[in-house]
């Protein structure tokens, strides 16, 4: 079989369902890197990130099988996302400040609270919205909703990428934000 880059991702998933230790190796080989861009985002510590990659190739592990992933980039950067969003909740308990807190006030006025015990289906509904929603979205708009509040990352580093002034994709952000909250009220989406 091929190594890391080059193997692809149903040749992954099989290392996995044939309990192979290789398919940490090449998981780690082809998605170590972005899955470290993903946590060190979202913790900027370079220890916390390279411990969030490892905690995902053992969730990983564990979920598959029975799970069967076909865009492992998905896959793996949802697991590692929520591990270090989980890491930094920690964290924060204790110093309260960082970059992930800054983006969820960011965007608590326009997503809904859950405390009632519909929350399982007020999340499911929120998903579906806000997928739906995205795909409203021009790509670069998308794209740079994404970088912000999927991957974490400042508006100064989603300004370079773009090439777009800093004010740019700050006015981008705030009027997404805003498109957002007016599309989930418009669904009954609770806010």
């Amino acid at each position: 079989m091929k190594r890391g880059d080059n193997m692809k991702d149903d040749q992954i998933v099989a290392l996995f369902w044939e309990r192979s230790q290789d398919a940490i190796t090449e998981s780690e080989a082809k998605y170590g890197n972005y899955c470290h861009a993903i946590a060190y985002n979202i913790l900027s510590l370079r220890e916390d990130a390279e411990e969030c990659v490892n905690d995902t190739w053992l969730a990983a592990w564990q979920s598959i099988p029975p799970q069967k992933p076909k865009l492992l980039s998905s896959f793996f950067g949802k697991i590692t996302r929520n591990l270090a969003i989980d890491r930094l909740s920690f964290v924060l308990a204790k110093k309260r400040k960082g970059q992930a807190l800054t983006l969820l006030e960011e965007l608590a006025e326009t997503l809904p609270s859950h405390a009632s015990e519909d929350v399982m289906v007020d999340e499911i509904l929120l998903k579906d919205s806000l997928n739906s929603f995205l795909r409203t979205l021009p790509q670069e708009t998308r794209n740079i909703f994404l970088q912000r509040y999927f991957y974490c990352r400042d508006v100064k580093a989603i300004a370079e990428e773009f090439s777009l002034p800093e004010n740019n994709v700050s006015v981008i952000l705030y009027r997404t934000r805003k498109a957002l909250k007016t599309y989930l009220e418009e669904r009954g989406v609770a806010l």
